[in-house]
């Protein structure tokens, strides 16, 4: 069977849904494909539920800090509101209505498994989409497991499992030190697991800048997270009730769960890009700046299968971008690489743009500036919980900074003034006169924006 209609949008989480909804409403034949449910991963088991769990074990910590701040408060850790809370906010893993929303907006919904047959074709499950307009890929990422002999099988855990926990197993072991394992780590761990963290890599968060790292490991350390760091896996084994994992230079690590967070990756393969020319092998399917997929007319590819970042907002931009395009409007230079991005640790870890190592490699000579938020007042004043930093990278060719983190409480939100210097080139002269609010917390991106001058 076949089937013509304008526009077929591949795998309906947030990007997807956004670029379907649009051209729906913009009066197109939109039919969105998805075999899961419709808003994808952030919604139900990532960016939504696991910041509730976050916002959960923060409360504790904060209340566990009143000790050196305003006496002592009695407090006792449930798990049962975090679970309603996150049943709640997911409608009970049911989306009755997202699908009654696209609706709304006119488009169709078609449940099952999408695969690109050509570039104007999908098929679903034995019915074949012909695209008259435009394709769509939104088809996300999965996770990464591990080759690790012994794994496969076992009841192990990925953030999915998490998420869905109706309870907090006495001992996890986390297998990844990047955003979502280091996460979830601090979370089980305040409400009351032990907790071990095992990453390959030399430092936590590894793709930031060590710093970044280095300040959460001493904070895991503080609160009783075993983190092995420069650490290989080389073997699983679970008993029934356990997990033993054999580690590299090290003794034996044994939980009662076991969390798999190594990391996301396109499933190409399954998509059928090999069905438009292009290697279904590869990391992620390239686009141009308008979100056109390179070797393929008529497809488009939006969010983590451009393999942009794993981020929401990064997605929406790319969403946004398409959408202009299919419809014949101006997209400008599409979604720059001036990227922020935000772990949602305690301390938060907020950056932008590019670490010092990348700056050097693509610029040569920079200069770097800093300052620990302890130096400042108001990270004398916020007391326990008040650690953190702010680091900016200057490239000295133009004068502007080109990357940024801030690290600290409500480091995120802090982000949002290096975020606007990194993104509109805003020159280190401009910010070094600003006058910065006193006692802020902000007030650190002036003292690490005059440290330039000394470096």
């Amino acid at each position: 069977m076949e089937e013509e209609v304008d526009v077929v949008v591949i795998g309906m989480g947030p990007a997807g849904e956004e670029v379907a909804g649009r051209l729906a409403a913009a009066g197109l034949d939109v039919v969105g494909v998805e075999q899961e449910l419709l808003g994808g991963e952030c919604p139900y088991w990532g960016c939504v539920p696991t910041k509730l769990m976050v916002r959960a074990s923060d409360a504790l910590a904060e209340a566990g800090r009143s000790v050196a701040l305003a006496g002592t408060i009695t407090t006792g850790s449930r798990w049962d509101p975090v679970v309603e809370r996150i049943v709640d906010a997911t409608d009970g893993w049911d989306d009755a209505q997202a699908v009654k929303r696209f609706g709304l907006q006119g488009g169709r919904l078609r449940r099952g498994r999408g695969r690109l047959v050509g570039p104007s074709g999908v098929d679903v499950d034995g019915v074949v989409l012909r695209a008259r307009r435009a394709v769509v890929v939104a088809t996300g990422a999965r996770p990464v497991i591990p080759d690790v002999p012994g794994l496969e099988g076992t009841p192990f855990w990925t953030n999915r499992d998490a998420v869905a926990a109706r309870r907090v197993p006495d001992s996890l072991v986390v297998l990844g030190g990047g955003a979502v394992g280091v996460e979830l780590a601090q979370v089980f761990r305040r409400f009351g697991a032990i907790v071990s963290v095992v990453d390959p890599a030399p430092r936590l968060l590894g793709g930031e800048e060590p710093e970044a790292g280095d300040l959460l490991a001493q904070t895991f350390a503080d609160e009783g997270i075993d983190v092995r760091t420069s650490t290989e896996v080389t073997s699983a084994y679970h008993d029934g009730d356990r997990f033993t994992l054999l580690v590299s230079g090290a003794e034996a690590i044994s939980a009662d769960h076991l969390l798999v967070a190594t990391g996301r990756r396109p499933d190409l393969r399954s998509l059928g890009v090999a069905s438009l020319g292009l290697d279904d092998s590869a990391a992620q399917v390239t686009v141009d700046h308008r979100q056109r997929v390179q070797g393929a007319d008529g497809v488009w590819a939006v969010g983590d299968v451009t393999g942009r970042g794993a981020y929401t907002h990064v997605a929406m931009a790319q969403a946004d971008v398409a959408v202009r395009d299919i419809l014949g409007e101006d997209v400008g230079t599409g979604v720059t690489r001036t990227v922020p991005r935000v772990t949602f640790t305690d301390p938060e870890i907020g950056a932008v743009g590019m670490t010092e190592r990348e700056a050097r490699a693509e610029f040569g000579h920079v200069r770097v500036g800093s300052t620990d938020l302890a130096d400042e007042a108001r990270g004398w004043i916020h007391g326990p919980g008040g650690r953190g930093l702010v680091k900016v990278v200057e490239d000295t060719g133009r004068g502007v900074l080109v990357g940024a983190t801030s690290i600290g409480p409500s480091g995120g939100e802090v982000l949002g003034l290096l975020t606007l210097a990194v993104h509109a080139e805003v020159p280190v002269d401009r910010l070094r006169d600003m006058v910065y609010a006193y006692p802020t917390f902000h007030r650190a991106v002036g003292a690490a924006v005059r440290d330039l001058a000394s470096a």
